[in-house]
């Protein structure tokens, strides 16, 4: 019996996803670092700098965490509350500024 392991996801995979990473990052930086401001709107720069996050963030999940291969009702158990939790910030941020301009 050799002693290797049959796994869907080997050293080739591992670096794939270092390098998709890294590459996620990069252009984080530039979007947040080297774009001026005059060159693309600041709101704008923030939604694709928070999106790209978010697509890194997706990915770290389905890779390091093995959601990729896991059934479809699983990953609803842990992404359908995170973004209900996303969405309840969201609305308390959003009430919080009518609590502001109230005083």
């Amino acid at each position: 019996m050799s002693g290797e392991h049959s796994n869907s996801f080997d050293i080739r995979g591992i670096w794939r996803v270092f390098w998709v990473l890294f590459a996620i990052t990069a252009v984080e930086f530039v979007i947040a670092l080297a774009i001026p401001e005059a060159f693309m709107a600041k709101p704008i720069k923030n939604a694709i700098y928070i999106a790209l996050t978010l697509l890194k963030a997706f990915y770290i999940v389905a890779y390091f965490m093995h959601l990729k291969f896991e059934k479809i009702n699983l990953i609803y158990s842990i992404l359908l509350p995170t973004i209900f939790v996303m969405g309840v910030i969201a609305a308390l941020m959003y009430e919080s500024e009518y609590w502001f301009t109230l005083r």
